[in-house]
């Protein structure tokens, strides 16, 4: 009985990737007023390492009623939660300022913690139905840490593959360079003892 009164208090959760070319948003329903709505967000794929002076992506959470409930601004990455104001569709949106696409990996979960009014008015049931959907919410936070460390780790991985590439490429054109430099300084050195044995022979 115990599993099933948690499978039936499961939240909804969703687990996405969005590439955000300008603004590109993400609907979720929150059918309570007052459910737990949280998340993570991270930028994860670079063409190039950002820059110190890369403004990063905003990101804003909008009520059914228009007002704004979360935002941040100039970030690769952030944690976010709030009580729901109200029932109704919400709106997360991500702005990218560049010009070159970036691609998020987008976290989100609505948690809904019943209390009395929602339950059976079974005296013993009453406490099994909250304590489970509170252990529900409690294992569901450890998850949501996970994808976002997940996340972090993915981006990582990337920047150090990128910048590997890079000091690859930088290596090669050094050595080009050098290989360059040394066959002009021996042609050179060539012209000057030619020169100077056609002199003597004179």
């Amino acid at each position: 009985m115990i599993l099933a009164l948690l499978m039936s208090l499961i939240g909804r959760l969703s687990s996405l990737s969005v590439t955000v070319n300008d603004v590109e948003c993400v609907y979720e329903y929150v059918i309570y007023e007052g459910d737990t709505v949280a998340g993570n967000f991270v930028v994860v794929d670079h063409d190039i390492f950002w820059s110190t002076d890369h403004p990063g992506i905003d990101f804003t959470v909008t009520s059914p009623a228009g007002n704004v409930v979360h935002t941040v601004k100039g970030t690769s990455g952030d944690k976010f939660e709030f009580k729901a104001p109200r029932s109704g569709m919400y709106k997360f949106c991500f702005n990218n300022p560049y010009s070159t696409p970036e691609t998020v990996s987008f976290y989100i979960h609505v948690g809904h913690i019943p209390n009395e009014h929602n339950l059976a008015k079974d005296e013993h049931l009453d406490p099994i139905n909250v304590k489970i959907a509170e252990l529900r919410e409690a294992l569901e936070s450890v998850v949501s840490e996970q994808k976002y460390l997940r996340a972090r780790d993915t981006r990582h991985r990337h920047t150090n593959e990128s910048t590997r590439k890079r000091l690859l490429g930088y290596t090669i054109g050094e050595y080009v360079l050098l290989a360059m430099a040394s066959a002009l300084q021996m042609l050179y050195i060539r012209k000057l003892f030619s020169k100077s044995v056609a002199y003597n022979r004179v």
